[in-house]
């Protein structure tokens, strides 16, 4: 495992050098200790670590707002262990961007196993939301050739395959996409109707 730079959210300082302990038996990490969760969304963007790591007996409904703060644009893996929980923190936790949400599971031997499913399970939707997004914009650049594509049908007369014609030629000629194209096609019709 890389040298990881990361921050531990725990209160007691016996639970959390019992966490510093079982990621000092993983390797070489940075590890700093945050004993205090008020601000800890602007502490733990001062610091940018890899990974995050929170230990609380019952986390509530302040904490997982701070947590939504931390992992705001789901910039990092958080993992969260609590001592009990329901299905409505556990929901709000998920929501928050929580990767790993482990309950009663602060066990030394199982940080790792837990920090490496947390940086897995981040790693995946972190692709999967770009995914997500390279697919939503191809969506919206398809919608735009479909309304350039319109509006030279109506003004040229042409049918469709003549218009993405005109398109591909025109974005060609001009070393340029299709979509940037037709983007300046769609603006402008704007303009003049």
């Amino acid at each position: 495992m890389e040298r990881l730079s990361i921050i531990v959210v725990e209160r007691d300082r016996e639970r959390a050098l019992k966490i510093v302990d079982g990621l000092r038996a993983s390797g070489d990490h940075q590890v700093t200790v945050i004993a205090e969760e008020t601000g800890l969304a602007r502490r733990i963007a001062e610091q940018q670590p890899d990974i995050v790591l929170i230990d609380v007996a019952n986390p509530s409904r302040d904490v997982l707002e701070e947590l939504a703060l931390v992992s705001g644009p789901l910039e990092r893996p958080v993992a969260m262990f609590v001592d009990r929980s329901d299905e409505g923190l556990t929901r709000a936790a998920i929501e928050a961007g929580v990767s790993a949400y482990v309950v009663d599971g602060l066990h030394k031997d199982r940080i790792k196993p837990i920090l490496d499913a947390a940086i897995a399970r981040f790693h995946m939707f972190q692709k999967m939301r770009a995914e997500l997004a390279a697919t939503k914009a191809a969506l919206e650049e398809r919608k735009i050739i479909d309304r350039a594509k319109a509006i030279l049908m109506k003004a040229r007369g042409i049918d469709e395959e003549a218009a993405y014609a005109l398109l591909r030629k025109t974005a060609m000629d001009q070393k340029r996409r299709v979509a940037d194209i037709a983007q300046q096609l769609v603006m402008a019709a704007g303009l003049l109707t």
